[in-house]
């Protein structure tokens, strides 16, 4: 396997005799010194100077978890700067690593124990953006073609420069490259799965972009650069529009909370060691901050979190929400008349309308319709002030002056999701789903609100009357009801 490394660098990528070393396992009382590794190098004619035996920290791979597959590995370096040092040094930063050769020959046990494994395997690894940087002459990864596009649209949009500002750059560029390739692969942001990590890089970006004073989206713009950048990519090309949308959307939503949500990290954070589980779960469900974001700013305030309480306290919220969802929730509605449909299409507005005013984080958490009243629950952590139940209402009253089409349409679950469909955290829908679409030409998406939904609905908006809310009281913690009437035109 040396030999095939060797040839690929000095044949393929032409990288000379004279900036090239390695580094084999130096060997210790878990496994033999790596004599074999170093013999081969010398003979394909690099000198013995050049090769560094290291100790386990440096030249060992594995195993993944705390028991498995593992090995020492052979590394291979390239000098960065003009004229290589005779000797290789591995604490000189201009030596530069551009691959490894894992050798997967030992298996550690539960007690610790290294014992040689049945099956032996070599694990060839080589960063394309490291060897790109080291065979252009950069010591930084971000000064590649494959990066500079982000880095340098970013520096316009921030009018500041990379230099005194790598970190948050990188992270920017990082983090919306990687969410490009998730979205691309049919992922939507979510608080669960894979949707949470789409989810937390997106908003691990858009918190870093203010931290450059960036004040406007531009998520979807470093997408299409990212786009761009991998042309070739066929997976990309075709879900252009989609990865645009989602990323677009999510920056959207988040930004809308953002500045309060780091207002009241700021109040929380304020002469106190540690942010406790309320106040991050607060964070978290009020405002969209992943614990992780949380975690991330305290640090830089030399403050704690406390993540295992907060993990308690979020599965509490499941649970309450997996309760909601059964029992007196389940069904909705009382019935199937007139007035209860009126109502049914009317709760649906509100729940769009409460978004919008409160925050994105607002979430529905049951729902009972009767033919008198409609009791909605939604999480939020405080009780609505009269300005903003007033907006409320004017936002769904003007949309019954309208006069909107509701269309509904049967669909695939995943793609109800894709297509921006929201439905009722903790339920389990099924594979074919109705979803229901408030139609309005003003908005950018063409609609108003879109949910899955069993109905029934009105067909238009007009049919709905006037809505008033009527009442509003604490359900448990970080949850709330509302009640409203309709009143006819």
């Amino acid at each position: 396997m040396e030999r095939r490394s060797f040839e690929f660098h000095t044949k393929i990528l032409k990288i000379h005799l004279e900036k090239y070393a390695v580094s084999v396992f130096a060997g210790d009382n878990d496994a033999e010194k790596d004599e074999e590794s170093a013999n081969t190098w010398h003979k394909l004619g690099i000198p013995k100077e050049r090769i560094a035996f290291l100790p386990k920290k440096d030249n060992w791979w594995g195993p993944a978890g705390n028991t498995g597959i593992c090995g020492p590995d052979t590394e291979m370096f390239f000098y960065s700067g003009k004229k290589a040092t005779k000797k290789f040094n591995p604490e000189d930063k201009n030596w530069v690593e551009i691959g490894n050769n894992v050798l997967m020959q030992y298996t550690k046990d539960e007690k610790g124990n290294y014992a040689l494994a049945k099956q032996k395997n070599i694990d060839f690894g080589g960063g394309v953006e490291r060897t790109l940087a080291v065979l252009n002459g950069f010591n930084d990864n971000y000064l590649t073609e494959i990066w500079q596009p982000l880095i340098k649209e970013i520096e316009k949009i921030s009018h500041k420069n990379y230099q005194e500002h790598k970190k948050e750059m990188r992270i920017i560029a990082d983090h919306i490259k990687a969410s490009v390739f998730i979205i691309a692969d049919g992922i939507v942001p979510s608080n669960t799965g894979q949707g949470y990590v789409l989810r937390r890089l997106i908003r691990r970006a858009i918190r870093h972009s203010k931290l450059l004073n960036i004040e406007t989206n531009i998520t979807s713009i470093l997408a299409e650069k990212v786009i761009y950048i991998y042309k070739d990519y066929e997976n990309l090309t075709k879900n252009k529009e989609i990865i645009l949308k989602e990323i677009e959307k999510e920056e959207t939503k988040f930004r809308s909370t953002l500045e309060k949500g780091i207002r009241q990290f700021n109040k929380l954070a304020e002469n106190q060691k540690e942010v406790s589980e309320k106040e991050s779960f607060l964070l978290f469900q009020s405002y969209g901050f992943p614990i992780e974001m949380t975690e991330e700013m305290a640090k830089e305030k030399g403050i704690k979190v406390n993540i295992k309480e907060f993990q308690n306290e979020y599965q509490k919220h499941q649970e309450l929400s997996r309760t909601l969802s059964a029992g007196t929730f389940k069904s909705g509605l009382s019935d199937n008349s007139e007035k209860t449909t009126r109502l049914h299409t009317a709760t649906h507005l509100l729940n769009e309308a409460m978004s919008r005013v409160l925050g994105p984080e607002v979430a529905q958490r049951g729902s009972n319709i009767t033919p008198e009243r409609t009791r909605f629950d939604f999480v939020f952590n405080r009780k609505l002030t009269n300005e903003e139940i007033k907006e409320i209402e004017n936002i769904v009253n003007n949309l019954v002056k309208k006069a909107l089409v509701v269309k509904s349409e049967e669909l695939d679950y995943k793609k109800a999701v894709e297509s921006g469909a929201k439905g009722e955290f903790g339920h389990k829908y099924p594979e074919k789903v109705t979803v229901y679409t408030v139609l309005d030409a003003e908005e950018e998406k063409g609609y108003f609100s879109r949910e899955i939904c069993t109905g029934p609905h009105v067909k238009n908006t007009k049919e709905i009357g006037k809505i008033k809310i009527t009442e509003q009281s604490s359900v448990s913690a970080g949850v709330r009801r509302i009640k409203a009437i309709v009143e006819n035109n």
